[in-house]
């Protein structure tokens, strides 16, 4: 099931119709994706249950952490430095994606945008080896950056982020 096509359905729905059902409705939609039971698969070698990363001297890795005067539009799932990573379901690959474009951290400036299962999203700190075509689940698709190297003592992570940074990837991990 597309979970983003159908909030947007919704959404609409809720707008011109009903405008007081609108949290009846996110509710109902966060629930339905929810229940499809769709899971990312394991995305980095190490971490067979995309084990997340929690709080380190570097900050919080859950979606909706402070960062400073931001906050974090992602998940932090723990991947050691060097580590392969993995198609967490069938995916087609759709580009590669600079981080942060700043030259003090081209180490780890790098990423990819996936789609597969009617989502939609980016994952940062990659090397990908190629940036389009399919990928099955399961198979390689890249190569964890050397977080260290920019971020002593973090918790080493792939950045988990949805195409629309409004929706909190945490219910797919």
């Amino acid at each position: 099931m597309m979970c983003q096509r159908q909030e947007e359905k919704y959404f609409t729905w809720v707008r011109l119709q009903v405008p007081k059902m609108r949290l009846f409705i996110v509710v109902f939609v966060a629930v339905m994706c929810v229940c499809d039971g769709l899971k990312f698969g394991q995305l980095c070698s190490g971490n067979p249950d995309n084990t997340r990363r929690t709080s380190d001297s570097w900050g919080q890795g859950h979606y909706g952490a402070g960062r400073g005067q931001r906050k974090h539009e992602g998940v932090d799932v723990v991947c050691r430095d060097g580590s392969v990573v993995y198609a967490p379901f069938d995916v087609t690959l759709h580009g590669k994606v600079l981080v942060y474009n700043d030259p003090n951290k081209a180490a780890i400036d790098s990423g990819i945008e996936l789609r597969g299962e009617g989502l939609c999203f980016k994952l940062f700190y990659v090397r990908p080896d190629q940036t389009s075509g399919s990928v099955k689940k399961g198979k390689r698709i890249g190569v964890m950056l050397p977080m260290q190297s920019v971020y002593p003592g973090i918790t080493s992570h792939i950045h988990v982020q949805m195409c629309d940074k409004k929706i909190d990837p945490s219910p797919y991990l």
